[in-house]
């Protein structure tokens, strides 16, 4: 797998054309989410490395995190089904709207880079750098499209 930073125009263009292909109906191709609570998802790290969202670090997460960082920027894609921290779950669905969801990811994604991340301690994985923020991103996203079949 090849890893590709979110900073990179071109990167961030493919991300998004992925996102808009997208529609309510889009299914899963494994796990339990649906469309809209997985665009709610990947909304949270972006939050948290923007500065608009607040998680505070588990034991675990100081203990395990910098020891299993590296899978989030190797070229080693993520596993499916893996478990999810519980401050990422996306349990409750009848306040998520496809639409609304997909909207404010777009425009997470587009304003994402250099300049608009502001934490440098990401709740699991501890002290992560920019670039590390952006490869892990994009990891994350292209992690879940695929999921999604984009």
């Amino acid at each position: 797998m090849e890893v590709k930073n979110l900073f990179d125009p071109a990167v961030k263009q493919e991300i998004i054309d992925r996102i808009n292909k997208l529609t309510p109906e889009t299914k899963a191709l494994w796990g339990k989410m649906k469309v809209e609570q997985m665009l709610a998802h990947v909304q949270v790290p972006i939050g948290v490395a923007v500065g608009t969202r607040q998680i505070k670090r588990t034991l675990m997460g100081r203990i395990f995190g910098p020891m299993v960082k590296p899978i989030l920027y190797n070229e080693k894609p993520f596993k499916r089904s893996l478990p999810t921290d519980p401050s990422f779950v996306m349990i409750n669905t009848t306040d998520k709207k496809f639409e609304e969801e997909k909207q404010q990811l777009l425009e997470m994604v587009n304003d994402f880079s250099e300049k608009t991340i502001v934490n440098e301690v990401h709740p699991f994985f501890g002290k992560m750098t920019k670039d590390q923020w952006s490869i892990g991103t994009w990891k994350h996203l292209d992690h879940h499209l695929q999921q999604f079949g984009v």
